[in-house]
């Protein structure tokens, strides 16, 4: 068996947000929250299915601030209320079918993503783990090569989110 030169580099990344599990773990399942907060800043989010249960579809479309649109889907594997989430994540048309990323043609086509939900204090962690699905080699290398990139994305998306779990606390008082 040969070695692999390129091993996948998980991408992990934790955050704490000051609002309690179940609140945290609705704002990621309802897509009337999930619209509010997911996705780069400036960006508007569009579920246009929403089906939660393992083999159930989420299929969006995200809207830049200059009108492109760009869709993705989400094929559920588990969930595991209020603890966790997995899904494939993948690019699509607005059928629902498989395309690749519409600015890197060497991105992976799927993705793994797990997103664990765990009380701390009234407080709760998400931590967020993203691999490549099966990839290629150039894949691979363009994964490995993306973790900035990546990083800043769901930074921005988990300020967002942070800012909605405020207003919706901030409406409860």
């Amino acid at each position: 068996m040969s070695e692999q030169t390129n091993a996948v580099q998980e991408f992990v990344m934790t955050r704490v947000f000051d609002a309690p599990r179940d609140l945290v773990f609705k704002m990621w399942t309802e897509p009337e929250h999930v619209g509010q907060w997911f996705g780069p800043k400036g960006c508007t989010i569009r579920a246009v299915a929403f089906d939660l249960r393992p083999g159930g579809i989420v299929l969006c479309c995200m809207k830049t601030s200059d009108g492109h649109e760009m869709w993705g889907r989400w094929v559920f594997r588990e969930i595991v209320p209020p603890k966790r989430l997995v899904w494939v994540n993948s690019f699509s048309d607005e059928n629902g079918g498989l395309t690749r990323h519409p600015m890197s043609p060497t991105w992976p086509l799927e993705m793994l993503t797990t997103v664990d939900f765990t009380e701390q204090d009234g407080k709760t962690k998400i931590t967020l783990q993203w691999v490549p699905i099966n990839p290629t080699e150039d894949e691979l290398k363009t994964f490995n090569a993306g973790h900035e990139s990546m990083k800043m994305g769901w930074t921005g998306t988990f300020d967002r989110l942070e800012a909605y779990l405020r207003s919706k606390h901030d409406n409860q008082n």
